[in-house]
């Protein structure tokens, strides 16, 4: 296999990389970059994965996020938009709209 190495990184062609990605995976997985290269011009990188961040406390944004009391009430303006008049219930509990007459 004809690579060029300079320090931690490695440069092959497409042709090697397809032919050796296993053997490249070993050398990512130890530190090492690797360049895969079309026609001697860098086309990609081959990296290792960073460590995951672990899981994240419980609460640990606690007193930075509110929520208002009020965040799921009705908004007649909106309700108004959509549906010319706020949404009432008829007796048999069905929704339905209010309509204007003419």
């Amino acid at each position: 296999m004809d690579l060029v190495h300079t320090d931690r990184t490695m440069e092959v062609n497409i042709h090697q990389a397809k032919t050796h990605f296993s053997r490249l995976l070993q050398r990512v997985a130890a530190g090492e970059e690797i360049t895969i290269a079309r026609a001697g011009k860098p086309v990609a990188k081959l990296i290792a994965v960073g460590p995951s961040g672990g899981k994240r406390p419980m609460g640990m944004d606690k007193g930075k996020i509110w929520i208002a009391d009020d965040f799921n009430a009705p908004d007649p303006e909106l309700e108004a938009l959509f549906y010319d008049a706020p949404l009432t219930t008829n007796e048999s509990g069905k929704s339905k709209k209010k309509r204007k007459k003419k």
